[in-house]
């Protein structure tokens, strides 16, 4: 009998049924987990989370891109204000 890493759930897993790489389904918190031992099997949990974060990386990225080419627009409106003047 094993846990579930995410939340200690007991999992019934036999080590002989097993293999590395494939991946199991807590049946308490529906977390995805791979197997990444065995003898003695050992559990990883795939975390959407780290999908989720690098999504909002991704975003972050494209708001400060998008700031700086504000940034370029003002500064050429300003240049071409003062060619006016």
């Amino acid at each position: 009998m094993i846990r579930c890493p995410e939340c200690s759930a007991e999992i019934d897993v036999d080590e002989d049924e097993v293999e590395e790489g494939e991946i199991l389904s807590c049946p308490e918190c529906e977390s995805e987990l791979e197997v990444s031992q065995i003898h003695p099997v050992h559990l990883n949990v795939i975390s959407d989370d780290d999908d989720d974060e690098d999504d909002e990386e991704e975003e972050d990225e494209e708001e400060e891109a998008e700031d700086g080419d504000k940034g370029d627009l003002i500064e050429e409106e300003e240049e071409e204000v003062e060619d006016e003047e």
